[in-house]
């Protein structure tokens, strides 16, 4: 009986340590057995959280990485919380990169592969949380050995957020020349490879800057014209004159400049920049369909109180008589002006726009069609369906 109650209280002890939080104070790996000359499965850096599966015993505990990798830590790198007096050892060996690089504030890897698939669990057949672009950085907390294992890119143990891919997929951040080079070495003839390539290069570009794209794209024209499929030379061709658009791009004070005196008209009603008065709202567009309370923790609307029409979301004060337009769906009722000379209205087709207006643009390949026009407290967001202009939406800073 004596040894049950000790066997029971044992137990309640390592399951009220499991619901505790444990973190490694500095680097180290992951062990198959309790000893610093054993195999080891992966590496951990400063920072990771565990989960602890055991007491200590002799000098170390056996606890869970993120990846759900299990295995044996020394205990002296336990710790409940981290703080700014922990004295860090470094693993040289160690592949995952430190922050600080310009791309990531914490531990990272970068994404190698073209459209990589972020699953809810460490399994090929899991749903798919996001898609990855090479040139990504993910936060990396504990890196297995095996390429054909699993990587929590979230470093989370909440089912909710945690996130997987294959070791294999991630490492240093790509160079963009590098694989321009390996590109033009590949035979005109190697189509499964030119493709592959390219994609990785145009995604990498997308991560990169501005000028890297047309370079991009020129190869990736050149595998599209062999695959010869004409919705995808077209898709590509209106990416072309994005690309040379960006790489051009205006300075934020040309940009203001050219943007001051943005207004919309709708139904015929020229509006004062982005407000109006409700008693105009209600003229020209009559009894809202629904009104709303938003809740708005940064106070960025003019009130919490929304009035919803079928092509317009309007943030009202009643009290004060004001509106401010958030949204506008273009249409034969509805237009953009951007300035006296730059009226958009439903008629304006993707590719006019990015020729007359994409220097003014920021824009990225994970939100196609999408296109934003950058100012000081806030952005215009303008999103195209069917290749026509479709919806104007301004959206605050916070």
């Amino acid at each position: 009986m004596k040894k049950f109650y000790f066997l029971f209280a044992l137990f309640l002890s390592i399951v009220s340590h499991s619901q505790e939080r444990y973190f490694l104070n500095s680097d180290t790996r992951l062990y198959t057995s309790p000893n610093a000359s054993a195999d080891f499965l992966g590496y951990f850096k400063y920072g990771a959280e565990v989960r602890l599966l055991s007491e200590d015993q002799n000098g170390w505990h056996k606890i869970q990485a993120d990846n759900l990798n299990e295995g044996y830590i020394q205990s002296k790198y336990l710790a409940n919380r981290l703080n700014s007096r922990d004295v860090k050892t470094r693993d040289s060996q160690s592949p995952i990169l430190e922050g600080g690089d310009a791309y990531y504030g914490g531990n990272h890897l970068f994404v190698l592969a073209a459209g990589l698939k972020a699953r809810a669990l460490p399994d090929k057949n899991a749903k798919i949380r996001e898609v990855l672009f090479t040139g990504d950085p993910v936060p990396v907390n504990y890196l297995p050995v095996n390429p054909e294992e699993w990587v929590n890119i979230n470093g989370s143990f909440n089912k909710e957020y945690a996130q997987y891919t294959l070791r294999k997929f991630l490492g240093e951040r790509p160079n963009f020349n590098a694989l321009l080079k390996d590109f033009d070495k590949l035979d005109v003839n190697a189509l499964a490879e030119r493709k592959t390539l390219s994609e990785r290069i145009v995604q990498l570009a997308w991560n990169t800057d501005y000028s890297s794209l047309v370079p991009a794209y020129k190869r990736y024209y050149e595998v599209v014209k062999q695959i010869n499929d004409p919705k995808l030379i077209a898709e590509t061709e209106l990416n072309m004159a994005l690309a040379k658009a960006l790489s051009n791009h205006k300075l934020p004070e040309q940009i203001s400049a050219f943007t001051q005196k943005s207004q919309y008209s709708i139904k015929g009603f020229k509006t004062k920049s982005v407000t109006i008065s409700k008693t105009n709202l209600l003229k020209v567009m009559g009894k809202p369909s629904k009104k709303a309370t938003i809740s708005d923790e940064c106070g960025i609307y003019l009130s919490d109180l929304f009035y919803y029409y079928p092509d317009l979301q309007v943030s009202v004060d009643e009290k004060q008589d004001k509106g401010e337009i958030i949204k506008v769906f273009i249409n034969e009722n509805n237009t953009f002006i951007l300035n006296p000379n730059a009226i958009l209205d439903h008629t304006l087709s993707e590719k006019d726009f990015i020729d007359k207006y994409g220097t003014y643009v920021e824009a990225s390949l994970k939100t196609p069609h999408q296109y934003a026009i950058i100012m000081e407290d806030s952005q215009f967001r303008l999103e195209f369906k069917d290749g026509k202009l479709f919806s104007v939406e301004i959206f605050y800073y916070c």
